[in-house]
């Protein structure tokens, strides 16, 4: 995930635009791509630091220039913001990912540690999904239900269970295959391609992935009335 309001974004310190906000398009009778990625402008300043700090450190071999860099157009989008007297939520978002990326960096010394917090929120939400299907609460169930106001009306629907672990399945891939391609460029310090996969698989896949996860789930859960008799009675 896509006026806007303060919510957790799974992954945006990693790739791609507020995650969290996206996710409510899950919500939605239909859906709509430009509304779950925050429109043109949610993109750019989802994918303008990343993208002018590869350009910098290629350009120049140099690391300090590539991390002002980031930093700058990062200040810039929330000054924009202020000036316009717009929502921070996205762009806040976005600074603490890259804030993070810059510091570990600038500590490290290493141009490639701008990119770890993404390897680490990968990992960290591809364990999540994985335990949350295995012990039979998949979040993608959890999340739609918090959203529709169901609470935990769908654990009672034994096929909704099961569109809701499948959902949940494309998340476990989606983080899966991003760290399949990432950490072994992470770990050979290719800095241009690590950051060009980054970008490919940010917005694009995980677009991808929200729409998948919406054709599962857009049906919602049907919770039988204990006060009307059933129909076979």
């Amino acid at each position: 995930m896509p006026g806007e309001t303060p919510e957790v974004s799974p992954g945006a310190a990693a790739e791609g635009p507020s995650e969290g906000r996206g996710l409510r398009a899950l919500a939605g009778t239909e859906f709509s791509l430009a509304e779950a990625t925050g429109g043109v402008r949610g993109l750019v300043e989802s994918l303008a630091p990343g993208l002018l700090f590869v350009i910098v450190y290629l350009a120049t071999r140099e690391l300090t220039p590539a991390l002002v860099a980031a930093s700058a157009i990062t200040a810039v989008a929330i000054v924009a913001r202020l000036a316009q007297r717009t929502p921070l939520t996205q762009a806040l978002s976005g600074a603490l990912g890259v804030g993070i990326g810059v510091f570990w960096a600038a500590r490290s010394g290493q141009a490639q540690d701008y990119f770890v917090v993404g390897l680490w929120t990968n990992a960290a939400y591809l364990v999540a999904f994985l335990v949350s299907i295995v012990i039979g609460w998949p979040l993608i169930g959890l999340v739609v239900g918090l959203l529709r106001s169901e609470g935990l009306s769908w654990r009672r629907d034994r096929a909704l269970r099961r569109r809701y672990a499948a959902a949940s399945w494309l998340w476990v891939a989606l983080f899966g295959v991003r760290l399949v391609v990432q950490v072994p460029l992470y770990l050979g310090a290719d800095v241009g391609w690590l950051g060009t996969a980054r970008l490919a698989m940010g917005v694009p896949l995980w677009a991808l992935t929200l729409w998948l996860t919406w054709l599962l789930v857009r049906t919602p859960a049907v919770v039988p009335d204990p006060s009307r008799p059933h129909p076979d009675r």
